[in-house]
């Protein structure tokens, strides 16, 4: 492999690095690891969303590469759209995921004594039990829609890049690979902090539903910069 092409491809696997840890995508994945209650989930919620992102990054990229076409202006900023609106979407999931679920005291033997106490029909530690299984599907789809909304990007990065389809079928796995690493890196600084606050309920409701508020706020500034400063919106009137 010449020396040109392992620099391209070093290039990718920092720039893929870089774009994992874009605000949009660091907002969503943090709604997801502020419902783990070890660090090694939060970990792989941001393997997973990796994969999720580098599985539509390859299949579309590669598919318009090969058709040496691209996605139309319209499209591609409805797909970012769609970040948006997913981000309102984990935000307010996010904060009303304490809805059921609340701290109850009562004094036994001179003693206080706190229970978190849920009013759902699964008991908490049953909500707690499913956290597993639905961090890792939803990780995967928001990488997966966060990828549909880069493709068109990433295909024109590429496309000026290398100079053949299987130099860029290489280039955007090596891309994939660096956004996994900086995703997981990433989510398990975020995971810390939910981590070390599990057993204080309080304030690890206080932490996880700041960051819902935080995604839904970011989400609605998202699709109004989308729609109405860069025009969405007019494209789709015209």
């Amino acid at each position: 492999m010449e020396i040109g092409l392992l620099s391209i491809l070093g290039l990718g696997f920092a720039l893929g690095i870089k774009h994992a840890i874009e605000p949009d995508h660091i907002i969503a994945v943090s709604t997801i690891a502020s419902q783990s209650k070890k660090l090694v989930r939060s970990s792989l919620a941001g393997v997973f969303w990796g994969i999720g992102h580098t599985a539509t990054l390859f299949i579309i990229g590669i598919i318009l590469i090969l058709m040496k076409g691209e996605i139309p202006e319209k499209y591609a900023m409805s797909l970012e759209f769609l970040v948006g609106i997913m981000l309102v979407y984990l935000g307010i999931t996010t904060i009303l995921s304490f809805k059921n679920i609340h701290l109850h005291k009562h004094i036994h033997d001179g003693e206080v004594h706190k229970h978190v106490h849920s009013h759902d029909h699964s008991s908490f530690h049953e909500h707690q039990h499913q956290h597993k299984k639905v961090s890792y599907l939803k990780s995967m789809f928001i990488g997966l829609v966060h990828g549909l909304a880069g493709s068109g990007a990433m295909v024109v990065l590429t496309m000026s890049t290398v100079n053949s389809a299987w130099e860029g079928a290489i280039y955007i796995l090596i891309f994939g690979v660096g956004t996994v690493i900086g995703m997981l890196f990433f989510t398990t600084l975020i995971g810390i902090p939910f981590v070390l606050s599990a057993k204080k309920f309080s304030l690890n409701k206080t932490l996880t539903q700041l960051t819902g508020v935080i995604s839904t706020v970011f989400g609605i500034y998202y699709m109004y910069n989308l729609g109405v400063t860069e025009g969405l919106f007019k494209l789709w009137i015209q």
